[in-house]
């Protein structure tokens, strides 16, 4: 989702905070030139969208005082220059040049495994297909793909509208690979999974179709020719 742009006063709180620490909306208003009043409604606001909580906090004389933080939340950290994307990239690529690409293969491979350990645990074992589905979808929106599921046939399609590593992705597609890897051990060996369409290809997201295994069709083994 886009996050919503702030107000100059808004941003301005959101700048002393992190700069500055813990402020009063006294001391927030004295450092934007603006009554106690107007901080303390900028700062409401800013709570109900989950960028700032206060505590209060007693001084020697009159009524506690409400001290304001910013949040610990990805809302929060959106709105700072993030530099993940540039740090995995020259990680993979660290990695490449000291180990090879069988080293790097290696390390791509024990992140799926580990994956799948916590996925198997997360995704109920004796529950049904359609559940199993829904329930990887929710793991991977939280994950940042902004994943939904649907019926399609008689199967299901798992759709990824974001992709948050992609950075990554474009630089190893081992990731990719280990992905669709990924979903076939934590669905189970009833599930059958092909990536259908693949954003690095092109297309505008990634997109699985999930079908139950039958004795007339098997558990695939390869991926969509030509993609990883």
């Amino acid at each position: 989702m886009k996050r919503k742009p702030l107000s100059p006063a808004k941003d301005r709180i959101l700048h002393e905070l992190k700069t500055k620490g813990p402020r009063s909306a006294a001391e927030l208003a004295a450092r934007l030139g603006v009554t106690r009043e107007a901080a303390r409604q900028h700062l409401a606001a800013m709570e109900e969208q989950g960028l700032v909580t206060s505590e209060p906090v007693r001084g020697r004389v009159g009524r506690p005082e409400r001290i304001w933080t910013l949040t610990d939340t990805p809302e929060v950290s959106a709105r700072f220059p993030d530099s993940h994307a540039e740090l995995t990239v020259g990680l993979l690529e660290a990695a490449q040049a000291a180990f090879g690409t069988e080293g790097l293969d290696r390390l791509v491979r024990e992140r799926a495994k580990r994956q799948a350990r916590d996925y198997r645990r997360r995704i109920p074992a004796g529950a049904s297909l359609r559940e199993r589905v829904k329930a990887l979808a929710s793991l991977r929106s939280q994950e940042g793909y902004l994943a939904d599921c649907s019926e399609d046939g008689d199967g299901f399609l798992l759709v990824e509208n974001h992709c948050p590593v992609c950075a990554a992705a474009r630089a190893c597609r081992g990731l990719c690979r280990a992905e669709l890897d990924l979903f076939r051990k934590a669905l189970g060996r009833d599930a059958r999974v092909e990536r259908t369409e693949y954003l690095l290809d092109g297309d505008r997201r990634c997109a699985y179709r999930i079908s139950p295994v039958t004795e007339k069709a098997p558990r695939a083994r390869a991926t969509t020719p030509g993609r990883p």
